[in-house]
């Protein structure tokens, strides 16, 4: 998913906590921009206050508790939770740049992910039955795996926003309110990098994520 003309992508991480409705309002803005040539391509790293979010195909029996704000998204997916902890990048190509295909976009997000968590020693994996990135946790039974990073996309004008977004160290109880995309069953759980035993920083993760997008889908410039 290299842009064919190696156009470097903005790069911004946003420090604290960014309003749900805020980032979404951006987001909008900033596709339009991008569609219409008046601005670059853009990755934005934030973290957000406790929430959760319904994709398009989110299915209402799924919100099993509104512990936290809930916020009707376009994105494509069903519920998800957000919180402090949890790297939430949203990602703002232009398809028309790179390639027309959605799937392998997606595809490349989930090679991404798979490739930041390799820093760590982590065998991220990919599921043809579960979007997402998944770990596979034999110390919990057999079976047993633990979505580690989320994806839920949406794409207008050939110009992809919404995004991925990685357990670093959030309070995965709070995942307990909703039925993670959708999947109930007992054996897939959720679970972060320092559920998984490694002590990393945000900035680590930030670092990785970094170093994984270069390999994934080309150069980067810092804002």
């Amino acid at each position: 998913m290299v842009r064919l003309d190696e156009t470097p992508v903005e790069w911004r991480v946003s420090q604290g906590l960014t309003d749900y409705a805020e980032a979404v309002a951006f987001m909008e803005a900033r596709v339009l921009a991008i569609s219409e040539g008046r601005a670059g391509e853009l990755v934005w790293l934030v973290e957000h206050p406790p929430l959760y979010t319904a994709g398009t195909s989110a299915d209402e029996d799924d919100l099993k508790e509104a512990k936290f704000p809930v916020y009707r998204s376009g994105r494509g997916g069903q519920y998800t939770y957000h919180g402090p902890g949890q790297r939430v990048v949203y990602v703002m190509l232009d398809l028309t740049k790179r390639d027309q295909d959605i799937r392998r976009f997606v595809m490349a997000l989930e090679a991404w992910i798979i490739a930041t968590l390799d820093t760590f020693t982590i065998r991220g994996e990919r599921r043809e039955d579960r979007v997402g990135v998944w770990v596979k946790r034999p110390d919990k039974g057999a079976g047993v795996e633990d979505k580690i990073a989320a994806i839920g996309i949406r794409v207008r004008r050939w110009v992809t926003f919404h995004g991925i977004s990685l357990n670093v160290e959030p309070d995965l109880t709070h995942f307990s309110g909703i039925v993670p995309c959708g999947i109930a069953e007992q054996r897939y759980g959720v679970t972060s990098l320092v559920d998984l035993g490694l002590p990393g920083t945000m900035d680590d993760a930030d670092a990785a994520l970094k170093a994984a997008f270069v390999s994934v889908f080309g150069p980067l410039a810092d804002r």
